[in-house]
This record gives structure tokens, C-alpha cells and sequence, in this order.
């Protein structure tokens, strides 16, 4: 008995049979519409389930999804009355004729694909079809690990244009699942149907931007405050008396540490062709700081050694400049063990070679130490002021 509108069951029969339907299965290779000439419409359902893992260095996503589709047979109407009151029944998805819906951007495709599809009496079918997809992604890492990430899936049929088969989104049916396991969150799901052009043909695509969120508690715990500690010891150590050997050893150790840390760090930090991440230039800045801070301490050092030598006269200008202008300015005050400037002038002595005594160099080691700090203080201060801007910007702007 052909399986159609005009047809009846078998009599005593409850529900169609495999006999009463085989003449539908053997249509099976051919698009189920009476006249070729009308299209069959597919309607997709999209759930983004769970972002598996992303790999920024490949520029591939991991997610997991499921997908429903619906279409309509028109071999496969029948009058519930006339059977039993049958109105839904199963059928296997290998002996009828199924869209060649894929996704475009895929690298792999797992599929757990149902084997069997829902059918009612008026010939709509539901296919339910589970995803393990690993698609390419364009993954933007500037702002890692705050970054927001735009990933597109976008599906089509393989080898049917719009005049054979047309593709749309069911109204208000593709969602994502609250699902913040993991490093990812997923944020928003947006969707639209456009027509792709290729040559004279024309195919019905439906494109998904699926929005994720990275958690930096991780990285923040892992990165930086590790290396925020490191550079709040590199500051400390600035209080050290200058004229102990201590100081340039203890910061030659924290730019060795640093170093260490930097290379276990490079397996945290993602490494792609697009650029580089500023976290990245965050580390490589706070290192060349470091530096800068033992080169400051070196020249004081330098100074201290040769406190003691016998040196010319030092200008009055510099004098001036160093210990009145440039000390008020930073408003130093003078340890107790070292006169001011104006104090020690009165006891000046002079050897009979005119060279200037450590009165003069004591001072003024200690007002230079000072301005590097200051200098070095105010370097952090408006680099970390540049990059926590810089973070906020971008994250806002995402």
C-alpha cells in the first residue's frame, strides 16, 4: 500500500507497517516533493551546548552542539483517523531522503547523529543530531587573558542551491545552555540566514557568531601577581643603604628569578601569527624596569667606591643644581649621619692639592640615589597606569 495522503492502512492493520511505507523507502535518493520544481525547506535548530577547549596557537575551537532539523516529506501524510489514531511514528534516518546540511568552517566533525528520525501526519520530520566540532576560529589574543572571543559557525547545504533545497533558522530556537565550566564562558548566540553566491548559483547559508568569555582567575593567580610581587620587592629593595655591595646582588638575584619565571610562563602564554599578546609586552617591560633598576643601582655604587679617592674640585654649579634645587624639588630629607649642604660648607676642608673631600660626594650620592628612585618610581606608576587602561578599553570595546 503506498504510504501517501490519498493512502489507507491495511484493514485491522494499527499503524503504518514496513510494507505499507516501502515504496516510500525506495524514494529514498530523491528529494521528497511531487513537483521538483518546489523546494524543500529545512529549518535549523542550534544549542550551543559547552566549549570543549580552544587552542589559540592552531587557531582552532573545540565545542559540542545540537542541532535539530526539520522538513517536510510529502510522500509521508496520512489521516490519523483512518489509522488507529496514529499520528507520530519513528522511522530509520538511513531509508528516507535527509538534507545535506554541514558546517563550512569545520576542521573535524564528530557526529552522534540519532538513527532515527520523528515523522507526524503531515509529513515534518525532526532529526536530532549531536556535534563534536573542532572549526577555525580567527582568535584576536592582544588582551589576554581578558579577552573576549567571536567565533563563527556557519552551515549550508553541500551540493542543493536555493531553488532545490532552502535553509532557514526556526524562530526563536537556536539558545546556549548556562554552562560556565571550565576555562570558557559562553556569552552570547546570535544568528541570521543570507544567501551565498557563487557563479549563477545561489545557496542558503545560516551563519552563527557565538560570543565566549575567557576566566583570568587562573593567569592573574599563575602571572600577575606572581610578577606584580617581583616588582614590588624590586622597589623595596631601593631601601637598602646605597653603600651596601648587597643591594646590586640582591637585584642581579630578582632579575635572575625573573628570568626563570619568564621561562616557565612561555607554556601559559599563547603564541599565534596575529601579534602578540600585551600581557607578553607587560613581562618584557617589567624585566627591562629591572634592569633599569640595577643599572641606577650600579651608578651609585660606582659613585661610592670612589667617595673616598681623591677627586677635583667639584663645580659650584653642580653643587648648586644637585644638592639645593634638585633636593627641594624631591623634598628630600637628609639622613641623620649626613650634614646638609649649607651645614657641611662651613667645615669645608681642602687638602693642599685643591681635590674636594667625601663631604661633598656623601651628599650628593645620596640625593641622586634618591632622584633614581623617584624616577623609577614614577616609570612604574605610569606604566602600570598605561596598561590597566589599555585592559579596560579593550574589554569594553569587546
Amino acid at each position: 500500500v503506498l504510504f501517501s495522503k490519498s493512502s489507507n492502512f491495511v484493514e485491522n492493520q494499527s499503524g503504518p507497517t514496513h510494507e505499507s511505507m516501502q515504496a516510500v523507502f525506495d524514494l529514498q535518493p530523491f528529494r521528497p516533493v511531487v513537483n521538483l520544481s518546489s523546494p524543500t525547506i529545512a529549518n535549523l535548530s542550534f544549542t550551543l551546548y559547552a566549549v570543549l577547549g580552544v587552542n589559540e596557537k592552531a587557531q582552532i575551537l573545540t565545542t559540542f552542539l545540537w542541532l535539530r532539523l526539520f522538513w517536510h516529506n510529502e510522500f509521508l501524510v496520512w489521516d490519523p483517523d483512518e489509522c488507529d489514531g496514529v499520528s507520530r511514528i519513528s522511522l530509520p534516518v538511513k531509508e528516507l531522503w535527509t538534507p545535506d546540511i554541514i558546517v563550512y568552517d569545520v576542521d573535524d566533525d564528530v557526529s552522534q547523529a540519532c538513527p532515527y528520525v520523528y515523522v507526524n501526519h503531515t509529513g515534518h520530520i525532526r532529526w536530532d543530531r549531536m556535534l563534536r566540532l573542532v572549526s577555525a576560529c580567527n582568535l584576536e589574543i592582544f588582551s589576554f587573558p581578558f579577552d573576549v572571543q567571536n567565533c563563527t559557525f556557519t552551515f549550508g547545504s553541500y551540493m542543493h542551491t536555493s531553488k532545490e533545497s532552502s535553509l532557514s533558522i526556526c524562530t526563536k530556537t537556536f539558545k546556549l545552555l548556562e554552562n560556565t565550566s571550565g576555562e570558557w564562558e559562553l556569552v552570547d548566540l546570535t544568528g541570521e540566514s543570507s544567501i551565498l553566491q557563487f557563479g549563477i548559483d545561489e545557496w542558503d547559508i545560516i551563519t552563527f557568531w557565538v560570543v565566549i568569555r575567557r576566566s583570568p582567575v587562573l593567569y592573574v593567580v599563575n602571572l600577575l601577581i606572581p610578577s606584580s610581587f617581583l616588582m614590588l620587592i624590586d622597589i623595596l629593595s631601593f631601601y637598602l643603604p646605597p653603600h651596601s655591595v648587597d643591594r646590586a646582588s640582591f637585584k642581579m638575584t630578582l632579575i635572575l628569578g625573573y628570568t626563570v619565571f619568564l621561562l616557565i610562563m612561555n607554556d601559559l602564554l599563547p603564541s599565534t601569527a596575529n601579534g602578540t599578546p600585551i600581557i607578553g609586552i607587560y613581562f618584557s617591560v617589567c624585566l627591562a624596569l629591572m634592569v633599569i633598576s640595577l643599572l641606577e643601582t650600579v651608578i651609585i655604587t660606582n659613585v661610592l667606591h670612589h667617595s673616598s679617592m681623591k677627586y677635583q674640585e667639584i663645580p659650584n654649579w653642580v653643587r648648586v643644581v644637585i644638592l639645593k634645587h634638585i633636593a627641594n624639588l624631591i623634598c628630600y630629607r637628609w639622613p641623620e649621619d649626613v650634614r646638609p649642604p649649607e651645614e657641611a660648607q662651613e667645615e669645608k676642608l681642602e687638602s693642599s692639592n685643591g681635590t674636594t673631600g667625601p663631604w661633598v660626594i656623601q651628599p650628593i650620592r645620596y640625593v641622586l640615589d634618591y632622584l633614581l628612585f623617584r624616577i623609577y618610581l614614577l616609570l612604574i606608576t605610569c606604566y602600570a597606569m598605561v596598561i590597566i587602561t589599555m585592559w579596560c578599553i579593550w574589554i569594553s570595546q569587546s
